[in-house]
């Protein structure tokens, strides 16, 4: 469709759509996308619009506001607005994009996960595949392909994922590479006596940045991560081995029988003879 904004070129174009019920509830799905080419002293004014809009700058520049922070975006750079809550930009020199609004179940914690570690406007290191995807989305719909929703929710999540994986943010991709890092040797050695000072140690960081970096790239402490390790551990054990419960306590790192015990009832709500019981009947 052509639109009809003031001060939005008549060459720009943008496509309405309905999700299923099956995407709403399942997928990532586009609300609409368009390709606009605004012209200087382009004005928006939104009090919400029930959606989450990324765009991208091919040219110019707008000035993004979402009444809690100010940017400018310009050429090369990436836009992505809570279109829930109040919001503007405007151009005064006129730009080019391509945007979309989308949404899902998944959405929101996509965006706050990326907003954690970018603003508003924000730039890729690599921004070819993330570009290109976004184009395959507007293609479709400019070229009246058949709508396949699993797919365009592969696009949209892989686009997400880039944004999270590939943004400019460089202490960040550090510090998640770092942890990335832990992560793994947690797992290989979570049955040894590991301690936060020697994980730390490994991270190049003190005891107290690892717990807080840490934390906010699982959402765990180191030590409640180690736990989860262990009592998933346990309960495979009880489910698929005959090994006595001691043995299992000790396998997984434990240091006694009784303290594997008590911190498995915490945590599964029964005792591990009892989860053993239950998971063969």
């Amino acid at each position: 469709m052509k639109s009809h904004e003031n001060l939005v070129s008549n060459k720009s174009d943008y496509f309405i759509y309905s999700p299923s019920i099956t995407a709403t509830q399942t997928f990532f799905y586009p609300i609409c996308t368009g390709h606009f080419i605004y012209e200087p002293g382009y004005h928006l004014y939104r009090t919400s619009y029930d959606s989450f809009l990324l765009l991208y700058m091919h040219s110019g520049e707008l000035v993004v506001n979402d009444m809690a922070d100010r940017k400018v975006a310009s050429a090369g750079h990436f836009v992505l607005l809570d279109c829930y809550q109040a919001h503007s930009y405007h151009t005064d020199i006129g730009c080019e994009c391509t945007w979309i609004h989308f949404d899902g179940p998944m959405a929101r914690k996509y965006y706050e996960l990326i907003f954690e570690t970018c603003s508003q406007v924000f730039s890729l290191f690599d921004p070819y595949k993330t570009i290109n995807q976004m184009e395959k989305i507007y293609r479709a719909f400019y070229e009246k392909e058949k709508i396949r929703e699993p797919l365009i929710s592969k696009w949209l999540s892989d686009i997400l994922t880039s944004l999270l994986l590939n943004h400019s943010h460089v202490v960040s991709v550090t510090q998640q590479s770092l942890i990335e890092d832990t992560i793994a040797y947690i797992h290989e050695h979570f049955n040894l006596g590991l301690t936060i000072e020697h994980l730390a140690e490994k991270a190049l960081l003190s005891p107290y940045h690892f717990i807080r970096v840490f934390k906010k790239e699982t959402g765990y402490t180191p030590h409640e991560y180690i736990i989860d390790i262990r009592i998933n551990t346990a309960k495979y054990l009880l489910k698929s081995t005959t090994l006595p419960i001691k043995a299992i306590a000790f396998n997984i790192g434990f240091t006694s029988e009784s303290s594997f015990c008590t911190t498995f009832k915490k945590k599964v709500a029964s005792t591990p003879l009892e989860y053993r019981r239950t998971s063969l009947t």
